[in-house]
C-alpha cells in the first residue's frame, strides 16, 4: 500500500471527519444503555470519546500538509468537535458526573463564539483558533474522558480529576471566548 497516496487522497479528511460524526451516536448508546456498565462500559465510552477527539488533530494535519482543505470539510470539522463535546457534556448531566450549569456554561460560550465567528465571515474576515481555544479543547477532552470513564483507574480517582479539570476548562473556555470577542472588535473597528 502507497501511505502517501493513500494519505493524500482529496477526501481522505473528510471521511475522517465523517468518522467522528458517526463515533458520537455509539457513545450515546454506550452512555445511555449502559449507565451504571461499570469501569468496563464507562471505559469502553471513553476510549471511543478518546479516538474520536483525536481525530481532529489527524484529520487537520493531513489537509494542511496535503492541501486538502475543502469547504465541506471547513463545514464538517467544527460541526463535529461541536456535536461531539456537546453530546458528552449532555450525557453526563442525568449520570450525575457534571452539573447541568456547567454543561450550559460551556454551550453557551460554543454558541456565542460560532455566532462571531458567522458575522465575521459575513463581514469578510477570519477569526482563526487561538492558543487559548486550543487550550480549551484540550482541558475539555481530557475532563470529559475522566468524568466519562468515571471510575477509579490503577491508582487514579477519574471522576475527581475529570471533575478538577472541568473546572479548569470551563475557566479557560471563558477567557478563550472573551480574546475571540475581543480579536472580533478589534479588527471589526478597522
Amino acid at each position: 500500500m502507497n501511505w502517501n497516496r493513500l494519505t493524500s487522497h482529496p477526501q481522505l479528511p473528510n471521511c475522517i471527519t465523517i468518522g467522528r460524526l458517526t463515533a458520537i451516536p455509539v457513545i450515546i448508546v454506550l452512555m445511555l444503555i449502559y449507565p451504571g456498565g461499570g469501569p468496563v462500559i464507562s471505559g469502553v465510552a471513553a476510549t471511543l470519546y478518546l479516538l474520536a477527539a483525536l481525530t481532529d488533530l489527524v484529520d487537520g494535519h493531513l489537509a494542511r500538509k496535503y492541501n486538502l482543505v475543502s469547504t465541506l470539510g471547513k463545514f464538517l470539522d467544527p460541526l463535529a468537535d461541536k456535536l461531539l463535546v456537546s453530546a458528552a457534556l449532555i450525557m453526563l448531566i442525568p449520570l450525575g458526573r457534571i452539573e447541568a450549569w456547567v454543561v450550559f456554561m460551556i454551550l453557551a460560550r460554543e454558541m456565542a463564539v460560532t455566532g462571531l465567528r458567522g458575522i465575521a465571515a459575513e463581514q469578510g474576515l477570519v477569526i482563526s483558533a487561538s492558543e487559548s481555544g486550543k487550550q480549551k479543547t484540550l482541558a475539555q477532552n481530557i475532563a470529559l474522558f475522566c468524568l466519562m470513564w468515571h471510575y477509579h483507574l490503577l491508582w487514579a480517582n477519574l471522576h475527581l480529576i475529570g471533575t478538577v479539570i472541568i473546572y479548569v476548562a470551563l475557566a479557560i473556555t471563558y477567557w478563550s471566548g472573551a480574546l475571540y470577542f475581543r480579536d472580533f472588535l478589534k479588527v471589526y473597528k478597522k
